[in-house]
């Protein structure tokens, strides 16, 4: 037993080396079967990777850094008043034409009621004129009548002198031989004299007459002139009036505030009580149906996207399930380094090259916008197929 148990000791280990062997093979080989399929797996995934990216992946530029925008109306009163009712609170959808703050109206009542006293002294001012023009062509005539008269006196009076005159020398020469006495001589000089007067006194009443004559004729140019080319309603004076008369009664509109689209009330700044300023916002309405998203994509993603493209945008509110589909409506004019309120200044030694991004404007469905409301400020997801370009 003893030398039987001495012949198998030697085999023994020739046994456990084969056994050792054979293990280390199957595992070398099923080692190389897993690498072989590990190849294959990398091998199948980078072929359906090229694939996509020939039939898709290529003509699809995406971008997650997108945001929900839209063109937000600011709510401003025309004019200063106090605020009689508030008629909206933060969150309230309204309509375009929806009356949002209704002002006091007592002083735009007062300014419309002067406006319009002073447009009826206006219309009384062009009749006076009209009048004063009519009554002074009549002074011009009749300052014609007095020309005719006064000249008419003063041929009268011219010839009274005349004949005065003749009889003044006639008895003035006859004088010396006795033939004419001296009261007689006196009593012709005197007439004389008194033709002369009137002479004198009938030519001063022709140049007052025509004096009377050139400012009629002036008076009646100057009336002419405000009245010349114009009736009462276009008048310069009068149309200014109803200028007046216009802004006072759209003052008085003004009043009532009303909303200039349809959207939802947001940062309400207004009390009832309030002195308000004209200009000054009260509030702002966000026009949730009319909402559109603008994604920066890098300026590299940029080369083949043109306006009027499909696009698809996801928003994170509604995940995945929720597609909305768009255009491109536009690519900004620059990138927003650069329209900031501080440029970045790269002219430094230790400048570093960072890729920038461009705003791209997608506009989206408005039925799609209706039946999942999204709001301004939300992040999304949009790509781009550039595949028609």
């Amino acid at each position: 037993m003893a030398d039987a148990a001495a012949a198998v000791d030697p085999a023994e280990p020739h046994a456990s080396d084969s056994i050792d062997a054979a293990a280390a093979y199957s595992r070398k080989v099923a080692r190389r079967r897993w690498l072989m399929r590990l190849a294959m797996v990398v091998a199948a995934a980078g072929v359906l990777w090229l694939g996509w990216y020939l039939l898709f992946g290529r003509n699809h530029v995406g971008t997650d850094n997108a945001y929900v925008n839209a063109e937000m109306a600011q709510v401003t009163p025309s004019i200063s008043g106090t605020v009689l009712e508030v008629k909206v609170s933060d969150t309230q959808t309204v309509k375009k034409g929806d009356v949002l703050v209704m002002l006091d109206p007592a002083t735009p009542q007062i300014n419309l009621a002067q406006a319009e006293a002073d447009l009826a002294a206006a219309r009384r001012r062009f009749r006076q004129a009209q009048a004063s023009a009519g009554a002074a062509s009549a002074q011009v005539g009749a300052s014609g009548a007095d020309i005719d008269r006064a000249t008419a006196q003063l041929a009268s009076a011219q010839a009274d002198f005349d004949k005065a005159r003749t009889d003044y020398g006639r008895r003035q020469a006859l004088a010396g031989s006795g033939a004419v006495s001296g009261e007689e001589l006196t009593t012709a000089r005197r007439s004389f004299e008194s033709a002369q007067a009137a002479v004198a006194q009938a030519k001063a009443g022709l140049a007052q007459a025509q004096a009377a004559q050139r400012a009629a004729q002036g008076q009646y140019e100057a009336s002419v002139a405000v009245v010349a080319g114009s009736t009462e309603d276009t008048d310069p004076a009068v149309r200014a009036a109803m200028a007046r008369v216009q802004q006072a009664k759209m003052d008085l509109g003004n009043t009532v505030i009303r909303s200039p689209m349809d959207g939802v009330v947001t940062q309400r700044k207004v009390q009832i009580g309030q002195r308000v300023a004209q200009g000054a916002p009260i509030m702002t309405i966000v026009p949730v149906g009319q909402l559109y998203v603008d994604a920066n994509f890098k300026e590299r993603q940029l080369r083949r996207v043109r306006v009027g493209m499909p696009a698809t945008v996801t928003a994170d509110i509604y995940g995945s399930d929720v597609v909305y589909h768009g255009r491109v409506a536009g690519i900004a004019g620059g990138t927003g380094s650069s329209m900031a309120l501080i440029p970045a200044q790269n002219a430094t030694g230790n400048w570093i090259k960072v890729v920038q991004r461009l705003p791209v404007r997608i506009a989206l469905d408005p039925k799609e916008l209706a039946a999942h409301p999204l709001r301004v400020g939300l992040s999304t997801e949009v790509e781009i197929d550039v595949s028609g370009d």
